[in-house]
């Protein structure tokens, strides 16, 4: 299975901030938004991420001050990427190894789409379930 498939089955709007923007606008996004990060992208290409850890890292080190800071100076970056053609089960592990919660999907400079491991977990249980539900009528067909 690859990321396309997960990107199928989700919607098609993808929120993404610049790293112009006051950290304070990012934390009041992620709020409105309840998500836990975004991708920050300028002229079309995925600059980093902005994610609830760049704010607690953030406040631990600046304090208050760090709330006034623009995204791009705090941002997790470069980003770690994956295409819409990887594999799922990679994805999964890339996001294990490297302790990351989202990733840009990318193909050449275009972003696609921004997947959390809850999505892939979801698809994954989705895809085990089903086949757990066509074995059971391939047993009670028998």
């Amino acid at each position: 299975m690859t990321i396309k498939a997960i990107l199928a089955a989700k919607p098609v709007a993808i929120i993404s901030i610049h790293p112009s923007v006051k950290v304070t606008e990012a934390i009041a996004l992620l709020a409105e938004k309840r998500i836990g990060a975004l991708p920050v992208v300028e002229d079309s290409l995925v600059k980093g991420i902005f994610s609830e850890r760049d704010v607690i890292y953030g406040l631990a080190r600046a304090g208050a001050a760090f709330l006034n800071e623009n995204v791009g100076a705090v941002m997790t970056s470069p980003a770690l990427t994956v295409s819409s053609e990887s594999n799922v089960m990679a994805a999964l592990s890339l996001m294990t190894m490297r302790r990351v919660r989202h990733l840009p999907v990318v193909d050449g400079n275009t972003l696609l789409g921004f997947i959390s491991i809850g999505d892939l977990v979801k698809y994954r249980i989705d895809k085990i379930e089903a086949e757990a539900a066509a074995m059971r009528d391939y047993i009670q067909g028998a």
